[in-house]
């Protein structure tokens, strides 16, 4: 198995270029919502209130996200400032999260005042992602955004934020539908690349996923001026597979880590003939990952592509 998790890694390079007091989780919304912590009381859970975009002042009700984080009985959130965060979890942050700032963060404790883990909000890209770890540090799962409205239902509305997560792959952009410019730029600069698929990103960005002796995304303005380009796979036969293709291990994984993540798209990775593992590039609450998974669907890498 350690020699499996080894070959899988070195196929799996990217090098990224892209550039309040304590609240009891039964507390309950009113007014205007600030980006200190404002907690919802749901049927299924709590909600942290955050700014949707990059600015870390305050957020109303319009502009917000809702970071859904339940707390279990008896438990409580107390906010910690950044430097009072376990060296695992900054270590984390700066090797997952290049270039991110920090935006606010608590510690979970229970009615002892144990610390039970953290939950950890940054700002990456111009979006919030919110994060939970162990006590001790080890990372847990991206936590899922939702806007108000849909706090209690699946996630999503027709045209909302998250509106891709009704399986249809809205944010998909046609390869025909993409400028000459991106286009005339890839076959400039990489000309061996084949496009494999595109996608539109914050900011009227544009992702496109190309295939060349290896995986690669590349980031263009809605302009389509090069912004960056990661490396997701070395050399290797790659083969697009169906969402269900993808073991029952690595599908598991992907809903527990990232709660109603979006798969963009699945490749095998096969050297010499040999099965030798699994990438998906999946979009979590706006930020894309590019999760990797050994022939039996065992994690083995992550990295945030944008």
């Amino acid at each position: 198995m350690k020699t499996q998790l080894k070959t899988i890694n070195r196929y799996f390079i990217a090098a990224i270029t892209f550039i309040a007091v304590a609240t009891s989780c039964k507390k309950e919304i009113s007014g205007t919502i600030t980006n200190d912590e404002t907690l919802v009381t749901t049927s299924t859970s709590s909600t942290i209130a955050v700014a949707a975009g990059a600015s870390s002042g305050s957020a109303t009700a319009s502009d917000s996200v809702y970071i859904i984080n339940p707390c279990n009985k008896g438990t409580h959130r107390d906010s910690v400032a950044a430097a009072a965060l376990p060296a695992a979890i900054q270590a984390y942050l700066g090797s997952n999260y290049t270039g991110y700032t920090f935006n606010k963060a608590f510690a979970v404790k229970d009615t002892t005042g144990a610390v039970k883990g953290y939950v950890v909000i940054i700002n990456y890209n111009g979006k919030p992602v919110g994060l939970e770890f162990k006590a001790d540090g080890t990372f847990v799962k991206v936590l899922e955004q939702r806007e108000k409205p849909d706090i209690n239902n699946g996630g999503w509305h027709p045209g909302g934020r998250f509106e891709n997560r009704n399986g249809q792959h809205k944010d998909t952009v046609a390869l025909s539908a993409l400028s000459a410019t991106i286009t005339g730029y890839l076959t400039a600069n990489y000309a061996g690349d084949t496009l494999v698929r595109a996608f539109k990103v914050a900011g009227g960005n544009y992702l496109v996923i190309t295939k060349n002796n290896g995986l690669f995304a590349t980031l263009f303005t809605g302009a389509g001026v090069f912004v960056g380009r990661v490396s997701l796979t070395a050399a290797n036969t790659l083969v697009t597979v169906a969402d269900a293709a993808l073991p029952s291990k690595a599908l598991d994984y992907l809903g527990t880590t990232y709660p109603n993540y979006v798969l963009g798209k699945a490749v095998s990775i096969t050297v010499s003939g040999t099965l030798k593992g699994y990438i998906a590039v999946i979009d979590a609450n706006n930020t894309k990952y590019c999760v990797a998974f050994d022939a039996n669907g065992n994690f083995v890498a992550v990295k945030t592509i944008w």
